[in-house]
This record gives C-alpha cells, sequence and structure tokens, in this order.
C-alpha cells in the first residue's frame, strides 16, 4: 500500500492467488483432465489399471501444480528446453558489431538480449538541462527517462529520520499514481568497484609534505584499516508511463518523439523536488551519451575509471560519452543456467522475496555491503502504481475470493486458519485504504553481485545469499541471469513485468 509507515506489511501477496484450493484455473482444468482416466478406471471396476492410472497422473499433476523454487516443474522443463534451444540456434551468444567492423552508424544502438527492443531517442532540450534521452521500450510500449542522483544513503540515519523517509517515498508513489501518464519508477543502487587507484592519485596530489609524521602514521593506519574495500555508489532514477497514455496528450503537443518528450518533461518538473525530498542532493537527467556510459559501467566495471578520466579531461565543454554502438558489450558468450558473463566479468542475479512479516525501511542496505576489493552489487526496486480505478477493482475481487473461501469452509464446518484469517483482514484493510484514497504499488527487487570471470562465483553468489540470510528470500534467476542482469543492474527500467490478465 502506498500509506508508506517505516514497517511495510503484507508485501508477498500474490497478485493473481488460485480460486480452486490455490491452484490457477488452467491448473484446475488440467488436474480434472488427468483425474478423468482415474475414475473412468474405477468405475469400470479395473481397479488395477486405476492403480497405475493414478500414479502416473498424480505424478504429472504433481509436475503441474507443485512450485519448486518458484516454479512448477513442468514450467521449469520448458523453460530449460527454451534455454538449450536458444543455444543451439546460437541466438544466446553476442559479439558487438563495432568489433567486427560490421557497424554503419555509431548512434545506433548495439545491445543484447532484452535490451535490443529498446530504442533510444533524444528529447528536446529541458530547460537549460540539455537534451534527455528517451528510453522506448518497443516491446511494452513505454516511455521513459533515466536520472541519476546525488544521495548520501540511509546508513547512518535514525528510525525517525528512516520513518520520515518512508512516508515521503509513499507520497512520492501516491503521486505518481494520480498523474495519468507515469506510472512506473525504478531505483537503481550500483557500488562502484575501486581499486584505491583514484585515491592514491588523489592522496598524491594534495600532500603536504611538512605534515607531522604522528598524522602520517594515523592516516596510513587508518588507510589500513578501512580502506581495504574503498566502495562508492551511484544511484539512478527512472520514471516511464505505457504509450497508450502518452498518445493523447502527445498528440495534442505535436506528436512523434518530441510530443512524448514534452508530455513527460511536465512531469519530471514536478516529482524532482520530490525526488530532493528523498534526500537526493541533486538529479541529473541523463542524455544518451551519458545514459550510454551508465549501461557501458555496468556490462564492464573497468571501464569507469578511464571513461571518468576522459570526462575530467574533456570538462564541460567535451563530450566524453560513449556512442550507442558501443555502449554494450564486446562479447557476451552463451550465458550458463547460473551466471551470466560479460567483458570479463561475471554476474549472478536475485530476485528478492519479501517476508510476509513485514520489513523496514533500508533493510535491503545489507544486499549493498561490498566484501571483497573489485566486487560491485547492485539493487534495484521496480514501483508500479495502479490507477484508482485498477486499485479498487483489485481489492474487491481480493475481497470477494476470500470471502466466498471462507464462506464455502463454513458451510462445510471446516474452521479456517490463521493464514486465512490473517488474508482475509489483510484484504478488509486494503479495501478501506483504497476506499480512502490510497493506491496499490505493485514492486519487484533485483539484486546482482558481479565479480571478474577469473574468480569463483559460486563464492561470492553465497557471500550476497550469507548477508541477507534470515531476512529475505533470494531467489536465483536460473535460466534467465541476463535478463535478471538489465532488471538489477542497468538504469533502463526494464525488470517489473506486465500485469498478468491485462489491464484491470
Amino acid at each position: 500500500m502506498s500509506t508508506a509507515t517505516r514497517i511495510y506489511k503484507g508485501l508477498s501477496r500474490r497478485e493473481r492467488a488460485g480460486w480452486i484450493v490455490g491452484l490457477t484455473p488452467v491448473q484446475a482444468l488440467v488436474c480434472v483432465g488427468l483425474a478423468v482416466p482415474v475414475i473412468l478406471a474405477l468405475a469400470a471396476g479395473r481397479f488395477g489399471e486405476a492403480v497405475v492410472a493414478g500414479g502416473l497422473c498424480g505424478t504429472a499433476a504433481a509436475l503441474v501444480v507443485v512450485p519448486v523454487r518458484g516454479r512448477p516443474a513442468l514450467r521449469w522443463l520448458g523453460h530449460l528446453l527454451l534455454y538449450r534451444a536458444g543455444i543451439a540456434l546460437g541466438w544466446s551468444r553476442w559479439q558487438s558489431r563495432a568489433v567486427t567492423g560490421q557497424t554503419a552508424d555509431l548512434d545506433e544502438p548495439d545491445l543484447p538480449g532484452v535490451l535490443a527492443r529498446l530504442r533510444f531517442p533524444d528529447g528536446p532540450p529541458l530547460r537549460d538541462l540539455g537534451r534527455v534521452c528517451l528510453i522506448h521500450d518497443t516491446g511494452d510500449g513505454r516511455w521513459g527517462a533515466t536520472a541519476r542522483l546525488t544521495h548520501a544513503g540511509v546508513g547512518m540515519l535514525s528510525d525517525a529520520q528512516c520513518e520520515r523517509l518512508a512516508n515521503r517515498l509513499g507520497n512520492l508513489l501516491l503521486s505518481i499514481g494520480h498523474r495519468e501518464v507515469i506510472d512506473r519508477m525504478t531505483l537503481l543502487v550500483r557500488t562502484v568497484p575501486d581499486d584505491g587507484a583514484d585515491y592514491q592519485a588523489w592522496r598524491a596530489e594534495h600532500d603536504v609534505p611538512d605534515a607531522p609524521a604522528f598524522a602520517r602514521q594515523a592516516s596510513e593506519e587508518l588507510d589500513r584499516l578501512v580502506g581495504a574495500v574503498s566502495v562508492r555508489h551511484e544511484v539512478f532514477v527512472t520514471l516511464s508511463g505505457a504509450d497508450d497514455a502518452l498518445r493523447r496528450p502527445a498528440a495534442a503537443a505535436g506528436g512523434g518523439v518530441a510530443g512524448r518528450a514534452a508530455v513527460l518533461y511536465r512531469v519530471l518538473d514536478g516529482l524532482e523536488d520530490k525526488l530532493k525530498s528523498l534526500g537526493a542532493t541533486s538529479v541529473k537527467w541523463l542524455s544518451g551519451p551519458e545514459l550510454a556510459v551508465a549501461i557501458r559501467t555496468g556490462f564492464n566495471p573497468a571501464s569507469a575509471a578511464s571513461l571518468a578520466a576522459r570526462r575530467h579531461r574533456a570538462g564541460d565543454a567535451g563530450n566524453a560519452g560513449v556512442r550507442w554502438a558501443t555502449a554494450g558489450p564486446v562479447h557476451a558468450p552463451a550465458p550458463s543456467a547460473r551466471a551470466y558473463y560479460h567483458d570479463g566479468f561475471a554476474t549472478v542475479s536475485y530476485s528478492v522475496l519479501m517476508p510476509e512479516a513485514g520489513t523496514v525501511f533500508g533493510s535491503l542496505g545489507g544486499l549493498l555491503a561490498v566484501k571483497t576489493a573489485g566486487e560491485r552489487r547492485s539493487l534495484a526496486i521496480h514501483y508500479e502504481t495502479l490507477s484508482q480505478h485498477r486499485s479498487r477493482k483489485a481489492v474487491r475481487r481480493l475481497r470477494f475470493r476470500t470471502g466466498v473461501v471462507r464462506d464455502w469452509k463454513s458451510s462445510k464446518g471446516f474452521n479456517s486458519g490463521a493464514a486465512e484469517a490473517r488474508e482475509a483482514g489483510g484484504a478488509r484493510a486494503q479495501e478501506h485504504a483504497v476506499a480512502a484514497g490510497h493506491g496499490i504499488v505493485r514492486f519487484a527487487v533485483a539484486a546482482a553481485v558481479t565479480i571478474p570471470d577469473t574468480w569463483n562465483i559460486e563464492d561470492h553468489a553465497a557471500k550476497l545469499e550469507n548477508d541477507i540470510a534470515g531476512r529475505f528470500q533470494l531467489l536465483r534467476m536460473e535460466l534467465a541471469q541476463d535478463a535478471g542482469f538489465v532488471a538489477a543492474v542497468l538504469p533502463v527500467g526494464v525488470g517489473l513485468p506486465r500485469l498478468r490478465g491485462g489491464a484491470s
């Protein structure tokens, strides 16, 4: 719910809960079809045949119904077949066209996998900030823009300060829900691996020759104690809206890319102050070359130092960005089932499942606690605010379903369990909140760890899992590590699937 307090509860409710003993209609229909041979054999008195059919059909039903790490076994089989087919046909392998000399236009995006459906047209200038790069997702039909935030983080804040930020985040999401053209927001935090070269260069530039020996000794000791792992963070926010919502106001603004940009700019202007109220000291909407740099450093963290040095040499007058033809990886072999390899690095991505008991603001920070120099961690939270119409319809459906199930059990003499009573109470609370003017927020959380591909990737994946054990459940993105990488590492707003069943 968007009524954000410091404790968020009821976060793990499924979007489309099953009506029939927790099964979806398709699963229930398959189970009924599998039961028919058993019933016919029993009706004919062929009990031996009924036992054999029951064993076979029961096994098939278990494959369809029983989830194994988030997916039923039959779906696992389908995904495995698609994964193997992609490798066999060469669809999963990637090599940049620029490396082979086949690039004709350096401004044409050359990106792998899910990113191939994105287009990055430049919009008109936004006030005195220059052009803003628009992100056009041709697959989902969405338009958005990305900004880089300067933020001090929340690790050192008190509980009262975290509660205020939580309330402001709720107000921001609520204001997004009341706007017609924007409905999604993605917050992405990436650590920046640092080998100490930047700090040593800064030390050499600012060294004081006649500094006291005791001060030098204390500084060197601090470097040994707290400088073993030097970590910086970069924060991005991506706001996007559906093309269906943008089309009419964009046509009134002139149509095309410029019309959509004009409509988006009106919203971006209104949200900058709300983003700063969350603790951001600056909000910089990215141009095309700047967004290409963010994508490039996502694939190759080692390129960040050279790009920063080139940007420092170019200054404000130069263009130190990256052309779109070179924004992607140079080489990305076919992804393994459990990791994604790109430009000499390996990434393991996870989906983060929220606990039913709730969590507190800032509790995901443990996923960004780097333990080894050269390791990078990323965390992305994708929000979608449902409109008032969709929110009312969703809570009515949930309340009706829980009420029907409870009444049916009562009529048959069964008692409702604690989990069912809690779900029914949550459904009523949500309906009351929506009736009072609040909204419902869908969300997905993705996390990733990136290391050089010569290191043991399983060791670092285990460290990430241990850092959050007991608080959150991490679901490894098996067979979809390339898509998980995009959702967790790259600031393009891709990561939250469409609501099943379409608009409601």
